[in-house]
């Protein structure tokens, strides 16, 4: 006669859900907030699942709880099973939708993803999209750290917890106020070299992509300002401060409108990818992999 042993589950829903909310928030307390519980509540689910693995999952930093080797093995697959449940719920509930987390950086935040968004819930109607828009360092750690199912970038990054995949071409352009007297034909690199630029700020792909193609070509750069997004670079631009160097999708409306004027130069083309960031360990939901297929009609 075999000896058949079942083996129990010790873990549950609510003390995985705790430990994601906890290694994203980087503290029970604000873990608590998350999860619509107390902090002790919270500190006892988290102490509970590390007695039942035998495990710390943690270090303390300070005030923060910092996930260990243990903790970052432990998240992927955490978070990949808490999207199963909340699937399942949403199953037999017709009111539950599973949101879909993006994080974009600025430049396809603000002037591609309103139209794509807006093109997804025309085909999914109950639909709900979270986006979260900030610099492309900001979107890289928000996928590696699972709070986005999926990122949107400019330039060609790599991490070693994500999967960078191509998907479109931008191509930068050189931007002034309108009415600047540049003279008959394309602006010389000595007459680009000795103006005051306003770029974007230090960590954003714009930027990175301007420094790449620029210092090499004019030698350097004399910063005016360094702005924390497209806009205000536009309006620093226009208000005649210096020139400006950024994606044409961020500026052809501007240009269209004439606030803003493409200065004819000899500098090679421009020209840089945007990508699709996904996390390596963690299974794309079925959600995410439709909004990335929509996405990629765009191309």
């Amino acid at each position: 006669m075999s000896d058949t042993r079942i083996h129990r589950l010790r873990l549950t829903l609510r003390q995985l859900e705790t430990f994601v909310a906890t290694a994203t928030a980087g503290s029970t307390r604000a873990a608590a907030d998350k999860v619509a519980r107390s902090q002790s509540a919270t500190s006892v689910a988290l102490a509970e699942l590390e007695a039942s693995l035998g495990v710390t999952l943690f270090d303390r930093v300070g005030r923060r709880l910092v996930l260990n080797e243990n903790g970052r093995l432990l998240l992927p697959r955490a978070a990949t099973l808490l999207d199963k449940a909340l699937e399942i719920e949403a199953l037999f509930d017709g009111e539950a939708v599973v949101p879909l987390r993006v994080a974009s950086s600025f430049t396809i935040g603000e002037y591609l993803m309103p139209t794509l968004i807006a093109g997804w819930k025309g085909l999914h109607p109950s639909a709900q999209v979270q986006l979260d828009v900030a610099n492309t360092r900001a979107v890289l750690e928000s996928v590696a750290t699972l709070q986005a199912d999926v990122g949107f970038i400019e330039g060609s990054h790599t991490h070693p917890s994500l999967r960078v995949e191509h998907w479109l071409e931008d191509e930068l352009v050189v931007v002034s106020a309108p009415g600047v007297a540049w003279g008959a034909g394309a602006v010389s690199n000595e007459r680009l070299a000795r103006a005051t630029w306003i770029m974007r700020e230090a960590g954003s792909g714009t930027r990175e992509a301007a420094d790449r193609f620029l210092i090499p070509a004019l030698g350097h750069l004399s910063l005016g300002l360094e702005l924390g997004s497209n806009e205000a670079v536009k309006r620093a631009v226009a208000s005649g401060l210096g020139l400006g160097c950024l994606s044409w999708h961020a500026v052809q409306d501007a240009i269209a409108y004439g606030w803003l004027a493409q200065v004819p130069t000899r500098l090679p083309k421009m020209r840089r990818t945007l990508a699709i960031v996904t996390h390596r360990d963690k299974p794309v939901g079925s959600t995410a992999l439709g909004f990335i297929s929509h996405c990629k009609g765009l191309s």
